[in-house]
């Protein structure tokens, strides 16, 4: 998304946005694990999320949070949230399942399996050619 199309959407005139989910990966640039917001919501996905390291390194990379946010917007940079309420921080019940499959360490992205279909061969019927005879 372009940082000039940012002022244009309506949906981020708002300054202080409630239930917002941010998932956690690891920032090599920095060297430690980040939040950015996910695909699905009123706002633009992949937007970083400032939130103090010891609230979101108890859980592995991949694990979604809910928290509620702030939007910063200095100039000539893109725009990035701030946590609001540090405390109330927490993992998504929305995304229950996939949190728990990233903490025992299950594949999230499942491949599609190649699925085989045996072909049914049909028994040859003899086709039965009846040959008129004419006396002509």
């Amino acid at each position: 998304m372009q940082l000039s199309l940012v002022s244009e959407l309506p949906e981020l005139e708002k300054k202080v946005f409630l239930d917002i989910y941010a998932t956690v990966y690891f920032d090599t640039r920095r060297n430690r694990s980040r939040l950015k917001t996910i695909d699905g919501q009123r706002i633009p996905c992949d937007l970083k999320v400032g939130c103090p390291l010891k609230i979101i390194s108890d859980f592995p990379e991949g694990t979604i949070y809910k928290l509620d946010a702030r939007l910063v917007q200095k100039n000539g940079r893109r725009p990035y949230f701030l946590t609001i309420n540090k405390n109330k921080v927490q993992r998504a019940i929305e995304f229950f399942d996939h949190n728990l499959q990233v903490q025992k360490g299950l594949k999230l992205e499942q491949k599609a399996r190649n699925i085989t279909f045996e072909k049914i061969k049909k028994e040859k019927v003899p086709v039965k050619v009846y040959e008129e005879i004419s006396i002509f």
